[in-house]
């Protein structure tokens, strides 16, 4: 499993339910990286998406804790457990972590790779990712040079898990 984020500076990924920076070149990378794959999202996510519709060319799987949610074109789960029982046996190369911040954070000592955009810029967050940087289980693999759009400057990093969990 892997999760692919966008993060500020101070690892802030959100704010008002919404994405800090609409970066174009960071959006494509997130399309071609994710489609034909399987999406986890939280049901703050996916209602975030445009239209609250499930992504498509991807199969969606919807971590909720709120028994009276459901949505059209997804598969939700009502726990870590069940989800894991539905992704044991698959191919996990191919499955994508993409928010929120409580799916994120709960997810990602199970995942083996990280595709993070950085962004050196303060988004004014009001949710966060953990600093992996700071996690001595993973490991910076890649880093692109800076890119930019505008103002702001980024940068296409990819980190390893060197002790993944156990689904």
């Amino acid at each position: 499993m892997n999760f692919i984020v966008s993060v500020d500076q101070h690892w802030g990924i959100g704010k008002q339910n919404d994405l800090l920076f609409s970066i174009r070149e960071d959006m494509r990378f997130f399309k071609n990286t994710t489609m034909g794959g399987t999406v986890v999202m939280g049901d703050k996510t996916l209602l975030s998406l445009p239209g609250a519709k499930p992504l498509p060319g991807r199969e969606n799987l919807v971590l909720s804790l709120d028994p009276a949610f459901s949505a059209e074109g997804i598969t939700l789960f009502s726990s870590i457990e069940t989800l894991f029982d539905r992704l044991r046996g698959t191919d996990t190369s191919r499955v994508f972590v993409i928010g929120g911040a409580t799916i994120y954070n709960l997810l990602m000592d199970y995942c083996e790779t990280a595709y993070i955009t950085k962004v050196e810029a303060d988004g004014g967050a009001e949710v966060f990712l953990r600093d992996i940087d700071a996690q001595q289980n993973w490991e910076l693999v890649a880093c692109s040079g800076q890119h930019r759009q505008g103002s702001l400057a980024y940068r296409f990093c990819t980190y390893r898990n060197r002790n993944v969990k156990p689904m």
